[in-house]
């Protein structure tokens, strides 16, 4: 048996192909069984999500099943085979393992440290696991490959720090306010990316939260989603006075606050600190309000600024995540190679318990007046003897040796494990 992973990603396929690829809903479960029916599968699991698909199976012929699938995903979804060769990649074995632990550790991720793509693969597994489509190989990989990611996660920082424009802003305000419940905020403008990082500061527990758009009804359906208010666009200023964070988005061409403006809202604030984020290009805030004292204005570049060093520290962490997978790897590897072992080890023991209970039952005919302590004693004796003869090669079984094959098709000969009867 061998492992399998037959896939695209947002690397090597565009968005068009990746949609048209999409398992979902009946298609997941219809995609499965029929995964399930292709001669050299044995197990699977389907990964589906915006920027990967991908089929992790167990088969009997890697080079087979490489073919079928590749059929498979083809007939399934609609699309020429000839489409797909240069967008679909495939690991084998280990490789497999180490694709897959990635994966899940977030490091083939278009964002390094994203936190989705785990619980992603643990619905796909379970789905799996409902539909009866795993067995021993799998269960153990996928399961195995959930604590690889959670160790990742506890032993590197791979997931801290802010690698979008959005969540960059939210850490400055923790940053300078560093308790954002008791805080109000104010969304000036609705821009994609203003109200991405308002809903990442309702994520920190900012309650209090104003919305001020130019087109009222939209302020008022987006204030609903925050639990908020909205207020007219010509009313920000008044609200500003009584506002700690204001993230500005609006589309206009000019500043829309101006240095002498914000003096006299500090004024009536008495000085109390406002964070001010001006995700707008061009820019909608004064530059120069910069300058006035407990206002903290940041612009996009800002924020970039930010996002590229943390870029660079998960890049850092993501080395030390892949030393913990070659680590893993490791270990699974040992399983793999006594899982190839088992049979033999149980059949050793098994041929071993046969002889010992066949020689005891015989001596114990020859002397029928040893009593209930004295034979207790040969059954120990025997049991120790037996144990110590099949200790080397059970061991020699469990070790990683390019000679495994040989010494375990020697040993089925040599203690006659595939005679008839045994």
């Amino acid at each position: 048996m061998n492992i399998l992973v037959v896939g695209l990603n947002h690397k090597t396929a565009d968005v068009d192909i990746r949609e048209r690829l999409t398992f979902n809903g009946q298609k997941l479960e219809e995609g499965l069984r029929r995964i399930k029916t292709l001669p050299d599968v044995k197990e699977a699991v389907i990964l589906s999500t915006c920027n990967r698909v991908e089929i992790y199976t167990v088969v009997s012929s890697a080079a087979a099943a490489h073919e079928s699938i590749k059929n498979f995903i083809s007939e399934f979804h609609g699309i020429d085979r000839s489409a797909l060769e240069t967008t679909l990649y495939a690991y084998e074995g280990i490789n497999a393992v180490r694709h897959i632990f990635r994966v899940a550790a977030s490091l083939d991720s278009m964002i390094v440290g994203e936190p989705q793509i785990l619980g992603q693969i643990k619905d796909a597994f379970e789905f799996s696991l409902r539909k009866k489509a795993t067995g021993i190989l799998l269960n153990k990989l996928m399961k195995k490959t959930i604590s690889v990611a959670k160790r990742i996660r506890t032993e590197t920082k791979i997931a801290e720090n802010a690698v979008s424009i959005s969540f960059a802003a939210v850490e400055l305000a923790k940053k300078i306010f560093t308790d954002l419940s008791s805080k109000s905020f104010m969304l000036l403008g609705a821009g994609d990316m203003a109200e991405l990082a308002a809903r990442h500061l309702a994520n920190s527990g900012v309650r209090d939260v104003i919305v001020a758009n130019r087109t009222y009804e939209t302020g008022c359906e987006l204030a609903k989603e925050f639990n908020g208010r909205a207020v007219r666009f010509e009313d920000f200023m008044h609200e500003m006075v009584h506002t700690d964070i204001v993230i500005c988005s609006t589309g206009a061409s000019k500043y829309v606050l101006m240095k002498e403006q914000m003096q006299k809202v500090m004024k009536e604030r008495r000085q109390k600190p406002v964070f001010i984020i001006d995700i707008s290009v061009p820019r909608n805030i004064d530059p120069e309000i910069n300058n006035i004292d407990n206002v903290y204005l940041y612009d996009v570049d800002d924020l970039q600024g930010v996002v590229d060093t943390n870029v660079q520290g998960r890049q850092k962490e993501a080395e030390n995540a892949e030393v913990i997978i070659a680590e893993e790897i490791e270990t699974f590897q040992k399983w793999l190679i006594s899982l190839d072992s088992v049979p033999t080890i149980v059949a050793l023991r098994e041929r071993a318990d046969a002889v010992k209970k066949e020689e005891i039952e015989k001596l114990l005919n020859k002397l029928p007046a040893l009593g209930e302590k004295e034979r207790d004693a040969v059954e120990y004796m025997a049991s120790a003897i037996i144990n110590k003869l099949i200790h080397p090669p059970t061991t020699a079984l469990k070790e990683d040796s390019e000679d495994r094959d040989i010494l375990i098709a020697a040993i089925r000969k040599l203690y006659g494990l595939d005679e008839k009867g045994e």
